[in-house]
């Protein structure tokens, strides 16, 4: 029999998801607003609270994606054509292109080696070289790259030194926390993102996290095309379609009950790679710096040094490939993509060293033993080969 691909992270239902679609086709809820959308908004409220915070710091608008959601927040921080925002490197596009959508630019930023993440040591630089031009930044875009946390304290420190809000995009770190606060609700704007591939989704989706109502419901007027409060249809400003459906929230409600579980499966997955890979010299299986990191494990990543192996992280894919394992090499530095080739970047090249030697493994909540006997005999003969 042939066997199934196992994919690098699938979506994985929970049980209820149809329960809660079923109740807003009954109620004839089939909108971009509705029951699931303020449920779905409440759960994502509540899973984010922390009793430590004022709960008045977390409300939470949901959107169409996590891109929509980065877009808004530029525009709620005032970001114009003209103006420049400091954005992480090591990213997914997705990160970057809404800062484009403005005609702001985009000035790319290093990553350190203990979280991959933004290097504070290099956005000091960057923002003093940009201050330097006669060209502040606007805002900081931080990403909790793979679920991992960035590095909070120290990227704030630089922040409020030079006075730039933070944009925390945590697209990819829904369940991940940092000195035991949830990620995004560090930045002055979080984001999240529900996309097919990511720890729950809803299809597709994503949300807004603000430090208060007055800005969610900014985000929700500018989402609903910006719609002034009158009798007939009348706009005093831009606005867009990025409000969630009811249908895609009700599916988001159902993954908020599983939520923990399925950060728990990956952070199972990650310690089956530390395992597997423990007496393979030369791998490296990424995981938290300190006690301070509570990362999701989104994806688990490895890096592979080929003067100790004799083999690169790309003779590795192509190996699974051949398996029907589905690997991927990290996220494509941002100032070495050909749209953004000409936009400043600032660092001593680590980002494109873990791009050269860094691999993203299966690391899906619904994988099975079986699923993971094959991972450990693939791996394993290529290592010995």
């Amino acid at each position: 029999m042939e066997q199934s691909k196992i994919w690098l992270s699938s979506p994985h239902m929970g049980g209820n998801e149809q329960k809660f679609v079923n109740e807003a086709f009954d109620a004839n809820w089939i909108a971009p607003l509705g029951p699931n959308v303020t449920g779905f908004e409440i759960d994502i409220e509540n899973y984010l609270s922390n009793s430590k915070i004022d709960e008045n710091l977390v409300n939470v608008a949901a959107l169409s994606s996590g891109t929509a959601a980065l877009h808004l927040a530029l525009i709620l921080l005032g970001v114009k054509a003209g103006d420049e925002v400091i954005c992480q490197s090591m990213t997914f596009a997705a990160s970057a292109n809404p800062i484009m959508y403005l005609g702001a630019t985009p000035v790319f930023v290093d990553s350190e080696s203990d979280t991959l993440n933004l290097c504070p040591v290099q956005l000091e630089k960057a923002i003093e070289d940009r201050i330097a031009k006669g060209n502040k930044p606007k805002a900081i875009i931080a990403v909790h790259l793979y679920g991992m946390p960035y590095k909070v304290d120290e990227i704030q420190k630089v922040a409020d030194k030079f006075e730039i809000p933070i944009i925390e995009d945590s697209a990819e770190a829904l369940g991940s926390s940092y000195k035991g606060r949830k990620c995004g609700t560090f930045g002055e704007i979080g984001i999240l993102s529900f996309n097919g591939n990511k720890i729950i989704t809803t299809s597709g989706g994503g949300a807004l996290i603000a430090k208060n109502k007055s800005i969610k419901q900014k985000a929700i007027f500018l989402a609903t095309q910006a719609r002034d409060d009158a009798p007939h249809y009348q706009h005093t400003e831009i606005g867009y379609n990025y409000r969630l459906s009811n249908i895609s929230a009700g599916i988001g409600r159902g993954q908020m009950e599983v939520l923990d579980k399925h950060v728990n499966l990956r952070r199972k997955m990650n310690m089956f790679y530390q395992e597997v890979f423990s007496n393979i010299k030369g791998v490296t299986v990424f995981s938290e710096p300190s006690d301070d990191y509570f990362c999701n494990n989104w994806l688990s990543i490895i890096s592979v040094d080929k003067e100790i192996t004799g083999k690169s992280r790309e003779d590795l894919r192509l190996f699974m490939e051949g398996l029907k394992i589905e690997c991927r090499p990290l996220w494509k530095p941002m100032h070495l993509q050909p749209v953004f080739k000409n936009m400043p970047f600032y660092g001593d090249g680590l980002a494109e060293e873990l791009f050269d030697t860094g691999l993203c493994l299966p690391s899906g909540s619904n994988l099975t033993n079986e699923d993971r006997e094959r991972l450990s005999l693939g791996i394993n003969e290529f290592f010995r080969a």
